[in-house]
């Protein structure tokens, strides 16, 4: 075999899907490496992907002073000595992660090992890495050494580049990436997401494994493909990967019956075992299929809740607080909805404010059918949870990420104001969540007057020098149109007040209106999206109430 087989056993690697064929990677453009990786070029043939691989990481902007291979020659007998490296422990940054061995020879199993037990020595800042041993596992693979591939694992982790996020280093980095595939779950996949929360008591638990998915589960055929793309794209190909997994787990165990102690362990064993399902191509495939998917977005949703988990003071590991802590049954209390009901709600909400409990700011059973006393309530608070329940026993609501003081930066005019993370819901006569319709369905952000007549009950809006320009200042991921390249008329549809009423929605072309009285209300319903009314055309609302989200 070639120079890079000396940790490879190739009775475990599929030497059928290996081309002997002599390929050259001479492409420099980034467009064309894109187009190549996502193809699997360099897949089939071992010496071309472990030059490809050394070519990539060797381009990877650097620390000044980074660790190189001789430095690995020089410390590995200091650290290691004539011991024997599967009795030393390993670093707590690993977290007792699974060390995949996947092809790997007996030698090659030994020198994942060292390798951490090395980078540890070096990396001291390290404090949280539970990727590593997965990395340094499939690294070795198309390593001349162990030197080599202890290179390049410090390349990887020495990055400078602040666009280029490769891997979580901290536990602050670790736990807002989990909350981040929470958010983007929630966002993109909703019906695998609707039975986490109906089988789970934890959902939060399970989706903090997203990363083992991919490094300590998936067979080695996989990882290699998904880590090619990683090597040109980034850290967004891991939050693809990882949905598209969960899609298809979704589609593969839905109806079938799951017990909340064991989604875990399903999860695990459906990856585990996923080539006889899926192949690495279907799911890239599924992976890259999944629209209105930016780097901006995630790094919005990164900052935020990496700024709400220092907020709240946790920065190292900690049991996570889950939905069910998060919704006392004891201090709870609401006309309108249980606490079953709540929390299915809280389920849905941006997980950095997951972390908060709900605090009732305003009740028409208390502080009577008046919209000055409504916004006097609720002004000061962001975000919020609108709930109403009607006459008709119909129970609809909004989650609002805006403070309604907002408002007033309209003057006299009703102008529109919030953030892409506002839906609208339904509860009963059943649970329905309807996204922002641009969103969901981008292609109507070209739509023009289409679009205005589903999404724009009114003409004002906000000017964009009211969006604040340091992103990290305020906790919502979606600021502006820019973001998305939508027209700046649709860029803020989706909560407006006056004295005279109160509009929320636009999602799945829903929208709600609260007349001044807050006795009267009443729904738009565009018909293009196939789904149930958010309730009665026009309704009499029973009980309204307001929640805010108390630390």
């Amino acid at each position: 075999m070639d120079e890079y087989s000396r940790f490879v056993d190739w009775d475990k690697m599929d030497v059928s899907a290996q081309s002997q064929d002599t390929k050259e990677l001479t492409c420099t453009d980034l467009h064309e490496l894109k187009q190549l990786a996502r193809q699997g070029y360099w897949a089939k043939n071992h010496s071309l992907r472990a030059k490809v691989y050394h070519k990539l990481i060797s381009n990877i902007p650097c620390r000044t002073v980074t660790p190189d291979a001789n430095v690995y020659r020089d410390i590995v007998v200091k650290i290691i000595g004539k011991r024997n490296s599967s009795s030393l422990p390993l670093p707590e940054f690993v977290d007792n992660s699974l060390i995949p061995t996947y092809c790997l020879n007996t030698e090659g199993i030994g020198a994942v090992r060292k390798i951490i037990l090395c980078i540890a020595n070096q990396f001291p800042d390290i404090s949280f890495c539970p990727a590593l041993p997965s990395m340094i596992a499939l690294l070795l693979h198309y390593s001349k050494d162990e030197a080599e591939c202890f290179e390049q694992v410090c390349r990887i982790l020495a990055c400078n580049d602040p666009s280029k996020r490769l891997i979580d280093q901290t536990f602050l980095a670790f736990e807002s990436s989990c909350m981040t595939f929470g958010d983007l779950v929630n966002k993109y996949c909703q019906a695998a997401h609707k039975l986490m929360v109906a089988v789970s008591e934890d959902v939060l638990e399970v989706y903090s494994d997203w990363q083992r998915w991919l490094f300590g589960e998936l067979p080695m055929a996989y990882i290699a493909r998904i880590f090619d793309v990683f090597l040109v794209e980034g850290y967004k190909v891991l939050y693809r990967v990882a949905l598209a997994l969960l899609k298809f787990f979704h589609k593969v165990r839905a109806g079938q019956p799951m017990e909340s102690d064991s989604i875990q362990q399903d999860i695990r064993a459906f990856v585990r075992d996923i080539a006889k399902s899926v192949s690495p191509e279907r799911l890239l495939e599924k992976a890259f299929a999944i629209r209105l998917f930016s780097r901006k977005e995630i790094q919005l949703l990164q900052m935020a809740n990496e700024k709400a988990l220092q907020q709240k003071g946790i920065t190292v590991k900690q049991k996570r607080q889950n939905v069910h802590l998060a919704v006392h049954a004891e201090n709870f209390k609401s006309e309108i909805v249980s606490v079953k009901e709540m929390r299915d709600i809280w389920s849905w909400i941006p997980e950095r404010f997951a972390l908060c409990q709900p605090l009732l700011l305003f009740t028409t059973l208390e502080h009577g059918c008046s919209l000055s006393r409504f916004y006097s309530h609720s002004e000061g608070h962001e975000p919020t949870l609108l709930l109403i329940k009607t006459t008709a026993k119909e129970v609809c609501g909004a989650y609002l990420s805006t403070d309604w003081s907002e408002r007033r930066r309209g003057g006299n005019k009703l102008s529109f104001f919030g953030t892409g993370e506002c839906f609208v819901f339904r509860l009963q006569p059943e649970v329905e969540r309807y996204e922002w319709v641009i969103i969901k369905h981008p292609e109507l952000a070209s739509a023009g007057s289409e679009t205005e007549n589903h999404a724009q009950p009114a003409s004002s809006t906000l000017s964009s020098s009211s969006i604040p320009s340091d992103p990290s200042d305020r906790l919502s991921p979606f600021l502006a149109a820019r973001h998305f390249n939508l027209p700046s008329k649709t860029a803020s549809m989706f909560m407006a007040g006056s004295s005279e009423c109160i509009i929320v929605g636009g999602g799945d072309g829903q929208a709600l209106y609260l007349d001044a009285d807050l006795n009267h209300g009443r729904t738009s319903h565009c018909n293009t999206f196939n789904n149930q009314p958010l309730c009665s055309e026009s309704f009499q609302i029973s009980i309204l109430e307001v929640w805010g989200f108390r630390d």
